[in-house]
Parts: structure tokens; sequence; C-alpha cells
């Protein structure tokens, strides 16, 4: 069967890789269960970047919280996605993958600038592309570096890959009543605060006619079935 897009990017929260019952840390099966469904991905032919994020680790805005300045708990937060991504190459080697981590501040003794061209030349030798380090910029988030990177690298669809199996009109663990949109527009993610995504995010999306696909990615075969165009999550576009 074939896959629906050729060039994706998936966007992975730093709590996706952490304890599943704090979301802090580190957890190996956690990693794997994601490394295996990259793998499958991998295995159709379909060219795939992976943006990761490091609250597991360190979040900067509650970070600043306690008193430290804003752009200091950002980058403090960068180098934790930038531990995530060695975490998750690590686990892809593993599965067989030929994989390159891209960070958007230079820490070259263990993983490559982000240099749009390199990355675009990985992609099409069939390598798995890990972006680190947000934007490299404080102030923004991994969701808005996704959408970014998404764009930048021509992807078709941003892939949000959570622990729900999509976004509701309420929280679902405190709301029994909440319902899960099958589709939404960018507009309305915006107008409603719908917390998916952030509105600098959604907007890049919205100019640049980026679909996103919200998922539960910790359901062994969702990553494979949603490029293959199946119908799950929640779809948010035009």
């Amino acid at each position: 069967m074939a896959t629906s897009y050729q060039r994706v990017l998936l966007k992975l929260s730093g709590e996706a890789l952490g304890d599943p019952s704090s979301g802090h840390g580190i957890d190996p099966e956690a990693v794997q269960v994601i490394a295996r469904q990259v793998a499958r991905v991998a295995g159709l032919g379909v060219e795939l970047a992976i943006v990761v994020g490091g609250g597991n680790i360190l979040r900067g805005a509650e970070f600043s919280k306690l008193g430290a300045p804003r752009a200091s708990a950002d980058y403090m937060g960068m180098l934790g996605t930038v531990i995530n991504a060695l975490a998750l190459q690590d686990a892809l080697e593993q599965q067989g993958l030929e994989t390159r981590v891209q960070t958007a501040i230079e820490i070259r003794q263990v993983a490559e600038p982000f240099v749009r061209r390199r990355a675009l030349a990985h992609l099409t030798q069939g390598r798995v592309v890990i972006l680190a380090a947000g934007t490299g910029n404080p102030f923004f988030t991994t969701d808005t570096a996704a959408a970014l990177r998404a764009t930048e690298l021509s992807c078709e669809v941003l892939l949000k890959g959570t622990k729900v199996d999509g976004v509701y009109t309420a929280d679902p663990k405190k709301d029994k009543s909440a319902k899960r949109y099958e589709e939404l527009s960018y507009m309305q993610v915006l107008q409603q605060g719908l917390g998916v995504m952030d509105g600098t995010a959604i907007t890049l999306c919205m100019e640049n006619r980026l679909p996103v696909v919200v998922f539960n990615m910790f359901e062994e075969g969702n990553l494979e079935r949603v490029v293959r165009g199946e119908t799950l999550g929640t779809r948010i576009r035009s």
C-alpha cells in the first residue's frame, strides 16, 4: 500500500521520551517504542525529519519563574533537547537506520549545525534527520521550531505525536464529556485557544498551508497508519 506523504516532519515532546508516570527523565522503553515506529515508516521510503522537545529535562518558561532570566532558561531547555536527540539517535541506529542530529546552536563535538541544504541532502539519501535546540533563539517553542523546519525542508505535513489520540474540546482526563475533533481549521485553534500548539506555530503553519495531524504516537503502528493516509487523530488545515 502506498504512502500519502513522501517527506514528513514528526514533532515529539520531551515528555514523550520520559517516564510514563511523570514525564521526566528518559525512559528507554518509551524511546524504543518511538524508534520502532520510525523504522517502519522509514522502511516505506518516507523521508523523515524529527523535532524533539526537552520538557522531560527542563522547560525554560517554567524554570524562568524561579528567577532565572528567560533567555538563559530557554538556552538550558535547548540543551535538554540535544540530550533527547542523542538518545533518540542511538535508539534509531539500533533499529538499523542511518541518522544525523543537527542542532540550531553549534555543538560540533556531538552533532552537525543545522544547514538547510545539508539536511535536505541527508533526507534524500534516506537518513533520518533529528533536529534539536529548537530555533536556536530564546522565547520560541519547539512547536514553532517544528513548523519552521517543516516549512524550510518542504515537508508535506507536520505530524505531532502525543500521548492522546487528537485534540479535544476539553481535557479528556478531567472531563468525561470531552469530544475529539476530527478536523479543525487553523483559525479555530487560534480563536478557541486550543492548546495543541502555541499561536506562533499555528500561524506559521497557516501562512504556509502546512497541514498538521495530531495523533497518539504510543499506540504501535499509528505513525505508519497516519503516513499511509488513514483517518486518525485530529487534522488541522485551512
